[in-house]
This record gives structure tokens, sequence and C-alpha cells, in this order.
């Protein structure tokens, strides 16, 4: 018995130290894949030919600082000012790409991640008042904008701009954006009207505007949410609005069933509730 707990307590410190090794290994990849892409960009620089050229290493050497100091603060790295220095340095080569090449999308859409990077770090982070991730936030959005301005089929800038809209509570905004989006990029872009909507829909539910939150949960159903969804899944609250707020028992029992068909949960306290108010089982 004393060989077998030895065994199996080297065991776990094997284990322990292979987990350790291999986090060290995933974070050794990551900080010489940036400072990679840096070396990379220097090099662009000195050879680049013509200010087009020169715009773009820049554009790729500030979204290479930018993601350092995102990744390794996230992980305790750096110190914020660390993170700061590197988020200046960023800035400071997007800031050269825009004056080099004006027209060109991908340098506004790139300063813009890193604006909207430095926004959610904030939002993580105490290094800054969580105020603050507004104003990155407001830099964000000007920037997705520009390069939409740019070029009209920037799915991603669409993508950016309506999730920054959808985490502000400004779903009309969002949606507008998701559905510019769906047109370019379809699979994503129905998936984030999917998202959009049902979160609509708990707004106007909330207010009491049923029709309105009914014709949004089924707009996401349409669209078609994840069974996974993180944000929200509208069979449950759609099934709700029709037992509790118009008590319409037949209209609830019929998303019931449609929940069912696809696999979704439904709260067994609705199920329970509905049951006794329709004085039925199905």
């Amino acid at each position: 018995m004393e060989n077998v707990s030895w065994r199996c307590g080297l065991f776990c410190v094997a284990a322990v130290c292979s987990l350790a090794a291999c986090e060290s290994l995933g974070r050794g990849y990551w900080l010489s894949k940036y400072d990679g892409d840096i070396r990379r960009a220097n090099l662009s620089l000195q050879t680049a030919h013509d200010n087009r050229q020169r715009a773009a290493a820049y554009t790729r050497r500030g979204s290479a600082y930018a993601e350092k100091a995102r990744y390794s603060r996230s992980l305790k790295l750096i110190s914020a000012a660390e993170y700061g220095r590197l988020f200046d340095l960023a800035v400071q080569d997007h800031d050269r790409a825009v004056q080099l090449a004006p027209g060109n999308a991908e340098a506004y859409f790139s300063r813009g991640e890193t604006y909207y990077g430095r926004a959610a770090s904030v939002a993580q982070d105490d290094m800054e008042p969580k105020s603050k991730a507004q104003d990155w936030y407001h830099l964000a959005i000007a920037d997705f904008t520009h390069a939409i301005q740019c070029n009209g089929r920037h799915s991603q800038a669409f993508d950016m701009r309506g999730l920054i809209y959808e985490q502000a509570g400004d779903y009309d905004q969002a949606i507008n954006d998701f559905t510019e989006e769906a047109g370019l990029s379809p699979k994503i872009g129905r998936l984030r009207l999917a998202d959009a909507h049902c979160l609509r829909a708990g707004v106007y539910q909330g207010r009491k505007e049923y029709d309105l939150a009914i014709a949004d949960y089924e707009k996401a159903i349409e669209f078609g949410v994840p069974s996974d969804s993180c944000d929200c899944d509208p069979y449950g609250p759609l099934a709700w609005v029709y037992f509790d707020g118009t008590h319409q028992y037949d209209k609830s029992w019929e998303v019931v069933h449609r929940a069912q068909a696809a696999r979704r949960w439904i709260p067994p306290e609705l199920l329970g509730g509905l049951k006794r108010a329709s004085g039925r089982d199905r």
C-alpha cells in the first residue's frame, strides 16, 4: 500500500509539473511569436519602397505590440506601467500607418482593435478607473467607422463595432451593424443577430412590452442562437412571456415543445406553473 501511495504521489507531482511546463511553453510560444512579428515588421520597414508598404509594416508592428501588451498583462507578467509603454508604442505605430495611408481600411481597423483591447483590459484590470474603458471604446468605434468608410465591405469592422454597441446595450445600433455583416459574412452575422435580438427582447420583456419581446425572441430563434450561447437562449424567456406576461398558455406550450425538439432547457418552475395554469401536462 505504501508503494502504491508513493507511486500515486509521484504521478501527481509529475502531472503538476507537466501542466506547469505546458503553461510555461505556451507563454513562451506566444511571447516569442509577438517578438518575431515585431522583428519582421522592423525588417519590412527597412526594406519598404513606398508609403503603402511602410503603412502595412507599421500596422503589423503596432498590432504585435498591442497583443504582446494585452497577453502579458492578462497573465500578470508585466506591470501596468510596462503595459502602458507597450500600448503607447502600438498606438504610435498605428498613427504612423494612418498618416501614411489615410484611405487604408486596415490601418484604421487595426488601430480600432488596439483601442478595443485596451478597453477590455481596463474592464478586467485595476490599472485604470473602469470608466476609462468607455473612452477607449469610443476611439475604437471611430476607427471601425473610418474603416467602413474606406471599405464598405469590411465585415470585421461591422462585427467589432456591433459588439461594442451590444456591450453598451445599444441593441438597435448593434442589430444594424450585424445586419450589414450578415450580408457579407452570413454565418457569423446571423449568430450575432440571434444574440442581439435575444438580448433586446429581454429589455422589452423587462418593460412589459410583450409584443416587441415576442418578435425579437422569434427573430433570435429564426437566426439560430447556438445551444451553447453565452448570452441568451430565447426559448425559455419566450415561453415565459406567453405564460406569465400574456397568459397565452397554448402559445407557451408550443414554445416548450419547440424547445424540447431543439433540445433546449426549459426552467422546471416554468413547466410547473404552466401545468397548473393550463390544467394539462403537455
